[in-house]
């Protein structure tokens, strides 16, 4: 399996290596994006440059698939996410995937009607996102953004404070609850908000490795970190 992950991101590598334990026969390699900072030079479009050298670079380890673990997806939105998987599948000559397209996937197989985001977005850039979604037929009913500008930031909210936000979306009893951010570490939160609220996680970082195994035919019931979502595949 290979992922491509935005440059100031330090949780994805993290988590893949952590969750991918459960399934020895997978070996993640991994290369980066240019996506950091507080400004983003390519609000409206994936810098394609960027994307394709480091899905390049991949494919000369000859992969089964290549994955976009990032979640700028939301934002820049549906023809954007279907060109990039194409151009990443072509580079690599394999199977290719996204935390959006996977997050669609999880979210219709949960029959999510009304969505709860958790993220450390703007305000601004939270609207867009919960725009987006809106527009594919997952509309949001609450949130709680922190309104973090740093991209690198992101990854350094506290657990206790993700676990807080999570228990104040549930307050509205959305269907799912989404953690949007894949520099957000909610993702090793998901079993325990689950557990706690009810509703089920579906965490940007995690959610695209669940679907990568699926798409390589790999059984994914025995890893526990990805909650209610199993008990539909």
């Amino acid at each position: 399996m290979t992922v491509v992950t935005p440059s100031g991101n330090t949780v994805v590598e993290r988590a893949t290596i952590a969750l991918l334990a459960a399934t020895p026969e997978v070996t993640p390699h991994f290369s980066r994006s240019s996506v950091f900072g507080v400004s983003d030079p390519f609000p409206d479009m994936y810098d394609w440059d960027s994307m394709i050298s480091a899905v390049r670079l991949l494919a000369h380890a000859r992969p089964d698939i290549v994955i976009w673990n990032g979640s700028k997806g939301g934002s820049v939105g549906l023809d954007m996410e279907t060109a990039l998987v194409r151009r990443m599948g072509e580079e690599a000559c394999c199977p290719a995937t996204t935390s959006l397209f996977a997050a669609f996937k999880a979210l219709k197989l949960l029959d999510a009607r009304t969505l709860g985001f958790i993220t450390p977005y703007s305000d601004a850039y939270q609207k867009r996102v919960e725009t987006n979604f809106a527009t594919w037929g997952f509309p949001t009913v609450t949130r709680a953004n922190l309104a973090i500008a740093d991209n690198l930031a992101y990854a350094s909210v506290e657990l206790a404070t993700i676990i807080d936000m999570a228990r104040d979306v549930a307050r509205a009893r959305p269907d799912v609850i989404v953690g949007w951010c894949t520099n957000f570490p909610s993702g090793f939160l998901a079993d325990e908000i689950e557990a706690e609220t009810g509703i089920p996680v579906v965490d940007a970082t995690t959610v695209v490795l669940w679907q990568a195994l699926r798409m390589l035919r790999i059984g994914t019931k025995d890893i526990r970190d990805w909650g209610r979502i199993f008990a539909l595949d």
